[in-house]
């Protein structure tokens, strides 16, 4: 055999990409959804997360009186990438028949009824937060998240050149430094992650393409009834478990107890309009609930006082205008942001953003 056929019969070999250092801050489903995925392709990953557990909007606000999902309410799946995920996730994820949502005018009337869903809607069990608990865990238990961690400042560092180092304020208010990063994502809303870019003078053109992502704030109220968890009282009010809602403060009303894996007792879960939530940012907290409570009154008629009632605000909430595309990557510096504002404000959006991200990474 000649020189020139062996030449043709060796198999060509590709050496493994150098496993790059990855800091990922925020562990909501995007940036969860980012880490896991590169893990499985080998990079070091730690995530920072400022609060004291993974889900970002995914939430739930546990009580004496049960569980409230005060952020997302419910997805959807139209993804084959991560229907794939959620099969790997057993009965966290169940159904949800909110096939009663109506369209309710200002003093609660139906003035229109919805049609049955065209796809179906899906919650975690027992909590909304559940699912990306589920999917943190290994990152947990490997000990790559930083939970209470809340990332100030990304700055190149002053011992490793061509790296990053981290500042940040750990519980207590401990300033630390994180260092030796090659690669920095930011899986957080649009608002925070341009903010941390301008406060650290990092990725300019990121910055640009974020100014032009819009996410609206959302007022959330929280009702419990216990004494509709009496024998033979299944419920107070309506007979339907969730609607969409015209009336000028509330956008949607849930009954948390009608879904699966929630206790018996009788929980509402009230989101203000983006308007609304706009207009009343900064309102007091007392003053927001009292006036989401009228309005929660006026759509159901239940005038029970709820011994238990709370708000919640969420500053970045809805999208109502993304980027448009999954993610953004400058390669150049190695920085990276994804989110549901980069395609929508859909849970699905969240997590195509964070793998994708991912992917681009690798």
């Amino acid at each position: 055999m000649s020189p020139e056929s062996r030449k043709k019969t060796v198999p060509r070999t590709h050496s493994a990409p150098t496993p790059r250092r990855v800091a990922v801050i925020g562990a909501g489903i995007a940036g969860i959804a980012c880490a896991r995925t590169l893990v499985q392709a080998g990079h070091n990953v730690t995530v920072f997360e400022k609060s004291s557990g993974a889900g970002g909007r995914m939430a739930t606000r546990n009580s004496e009186f049960g569980g409230f999902d005060h952020g997302t309410q419910y997805f959807t799946v139209r993804d084959a990438r991560f229907e794939k995920a959620l099969s790997t996730s057993g009965a966290l994820v169940r159904p949800w028949s909110a096939n009663t949502v109506r369209i309710l005018d200002e003093l609660g009337r139906v003035v229109a009824s919805s049609l049955p869903p065209k796809e179906a809607h899906w919650v975690a069990a027992p909590g909304m937060n559940a699912l990306v608990r589920h999917w943190a865990q290994p990152l947990v238990d490997a000990h790559a998240i930083a939970f209470e961690t809340h990332v100030t400042r990304i700055e190149a560092d002053k011992l490793k050149p061509g790296c990053w180092q981290l500042q940040a304020e750990g519980p207590g208010a401990d300033s630390l430094v994180h260092s030796g990063f090659d690669t920095v994502v930011m899986a957080m809303p649009s608002a925070q992650a341009q903010a941390l870019l301008l406060s650290s003078q990092q990725a300019k053109p990121l910055v640009a393409a974020m100014g032009k992502v819009a996410v609206a704030p959302c007022w959330t109220l929280m009702l419990a009834f216990p004494q509709a968890a009496q024998p033979n009282l299944y419920h107070l009010g309506p007979h339907w478990n969730a609607a969409r809602s015209t009336h000028h403060r509330i956008a949607w009303l849930a009954r948390e107890s009608s879904k699966p894996g929630r206790g018996p007792m009788e929980r509402w879960t009230v989101q203000a309009s983006p308007e609304w939530s706009e207009r009343h940012l900064e309102d007091d907290a007392a003053r927001v609930k009292d006036k989401l409570l009228k309005a929660f009154t006026e759509v159901t008629g239940i005038r029970a006082e709820p011994p238990y009632a709370e708000v919640h605000r969420w500053r970045y909430a809805q999208t109502t205008q993304p980027l448009g595309k999954s993610h953004l990557w400058d390669a150049k510096s190695g920085i990276g942001a994804c989110g549901d504002w980069c395609l929508g404000h859909r849970v699905e959006d969240g997590f195509i953003s964070g793998l994708e991200m991912a992917l681009a990474i690798c």
